[in-house]
């Protein structure tokens, strides 16, 4: 560990793309996060970004799949194969979009990223992300179509099961938080932007959606 710390080291005072190991980059996101995307965006790397996109796209479509009570409609491995399919192909196109208004809204607040930098470091934010899918499996083993109904019971598998389920849950949970907390700290430093800047540069976007439609929601209302 030591070691892969001098070479983060190195890098701030000779970059070289050739002294850091796809291992390191991984590993290291986990702890020196923000020298991982110094580096990322020093270099153009991309790698797998192509990847963790997909696997991004795919953990979003399970999400809305569950949101959407789509077990209600589609058998287990209907299910799991429109979300692998649908996630792979289109789910990532989010993800383009949203590092579009986030390179367009940065802007207005000095922002220095274009949409292929910002996009290229949030892939890499979405490590944690992909390695969710992994605690989904015993979830899906235990309770199959019930994670995904409007009326579901997750609570008759018995102790064993409940405790791998929710520990899963849990373990989740905690992974799309650093996968959040990731993006904070990858767009902080593609935009040059203080932590506390970089969290109203990803607040930005999420308005400029909202408030025009609760302008349309109200002129419908008061028109009434």
């Amino acid at each position: 560990m030591i070691d892969n710390f001098e070479e983060f080291d190195d890098l701030e005072d000779n970059l070289n793309p050739n002294n850091i190991s796809d291992k390191i980059i991984f590993s290291e996101i986990w702890t020196s996060p923000r020298k991982v995307f110094r580096y990322i965006n020093t270099y153009n790397y991309d790698k797998y970004a192509t990847g963790l996109l997909v696997l991004g796209g795919i953990s979003r479509t399970f999400d809305r799949a569950s949101m959407n009570h789509m077990g209600d409609n589609f058998s287990i491995w209907g299910l799991i194969a429109f979300c692998i399919i649908i996630g792979a192909l289109f789910g990532w196109i989010s993800y383009y979009i949203f590092s579009a208004m986030l390179s367009w809204t940065g802007k207005w607040i000095d922002g220095k990223g274009n949409t292929s930098s910002l996009l290229r470091v949030l892939s890499y934010a979405l490590i944690p992300t992909g390695i969710s899918l992994l605690f989904l499996v015993p979830q899906i083993a235990i309770y199959g179509n019930e994670l995904f109904k409007s009326d579901r019971d997750i609570n008759s598998g018995g102790i064993i099961s409940n405790i791998i389920v929710y520990g899963c849950m849990i373990i989740e949970f905690a992974l799309g938080i650093w996968s959040l907390v990731l993006c904070v700290i990858g767009i902080s430093e593609v935009q040059k932007f203080s932590i506390g800047k970089s969290i109203l540069n990803l607040i930005l976007p999420v308005l400029v959606l909202i408030i025009p439609i609760l302008i349309i929601f109200l002129i419908i209302f008061l028109s009434k």
